[in-house]
């Protein structure tokens, strides 16, 4: 499979990577693995800034909005249902196109995953009683004491994905993410297209795409998923702001604030993870020159 490649596109939220995914799509003639895992979930539209319609139409998409909330959709899940995907396409094409954020699931394309061991129902239990007393920073610092790694990309306010890599950690006593990237041979020809810009720029994307969610519904959406509030995948950006908001926790305007005060956080810790990652990126900024991308592609690949 040498003459396979797969190009991932890749950067902070807001940045611009489905666009560029599909001009490449639309040039590379080829298809679309996303690996954001906020954007696998059906009910999840507005909060997760999907591809549009016309965008999915564009070019064929996979993993968007294929997955209920109600059902859980792992790093490991995602790793199978990936590598089985990426065979079926490779008999079609020459090269996929990989888009998304969440670095993690992204690793485990290219690098393979081993089965998260189980652990006793003990170890959840204490981990469990020590977040009721001493709250979730006791949680965010054994982690990062632990698995630096993954406290860089973990949701550092979801207790649940916290204990998770805890009670593997301490049942193994290895860090989480010796098990999500043990293999560290490349399964893939892989090339890393980042993009990026000045923080004041992206923090304007950012606040502006809060804004474009607002009026496009994303109270409503919220409103609709509220009695689910307490499942795995709403605990994220966008949607638990609302919540609380719902709740009488804060105005509306607090709010709001705060969904773009966390995806700023969250957009941040996803440059981190980039410029600390092994891998060597071609980094280009927002107002990039295609025809140029494809060259870089073309003396490295073609």
């Amino acid at each position: 499979m040498s003459n396979k490649k797969l190009i991932c596109v890749s950067g902070p939220t807001a940045i611009g990577k489905t666009k560029l995914g599909i001009k490449l799509a639309k040039s590379l003639k080829t298809e679309i693995i996303s690996f954001d895992s906020r954007q696998f979930y059906k009910e999840m539209s507005i909060g997760t800034a999907v591809p549009s319609k016309i965008e999915l139409n564009e070019v064929k998409h996979h993993f968007i909005q294929h997955r209920s909330i109600i059902h859980p959709y792992t790093v490991y899940d995602f790793s199978l249902d990936a590598k089985k995907l990426i065979k079926k396409l490779f008999k079609l094409y020459d090269n996929i196109i990989l888009v998304g954020g969440s670095y993690m699931f992204l690793k485990s394309i290219i690098y393979g995953i081993d089965e998260i061991p189980k652990t006793p129902i003990e170890i959840r239990n204490k981990l469990n009683e020590n977040f009721k007393i001493n709250g979730i920073e006791f949680l965010q610092s054994t982690l990062l004491t632990n698995d630096p790694e993954y406290y860089e990309i973990v949701d550092l306010n979801n207790p649940r994905r916290l204990i998770r890599a805890l009670e593997v950690i301490e049942f193994t006593k290895k860090p989480y993410t010796y098990f999500l990237t043990k293999n560290k041979e490349k399964k893939f020809n892989h090339y890393s297209i980042a993009i990026n810009t000045d923080r004041s720029k992206l923090y304007k994307l950012i606040n502006k795409r809060v804004d474009m969610m607002i009026d496009s519904g994303l109270i409503n959406e919220a409103k609709q998923l509220y009695r689910y509030k307490n499942v795995n995948a709403l605990n994220t950006v966008g949607y638990k702001e609302l919540f609380n908001y719902f709740k009488n926790q804060c105005s509306k305007d607090f709010a709001i604030n705060e969904i773009k005060k966390n995806t700023r956080r969250f957009a941040k810790k996803q440059i981190t993870w980039l410029k600390n990652s092994d891998e060597k990126h071609h980094w280009i900024d927002t107002d990039y020159n295609l025809d140029l991308i494809l060259k870089n592609l073309n003396n490295k690949f073609f």
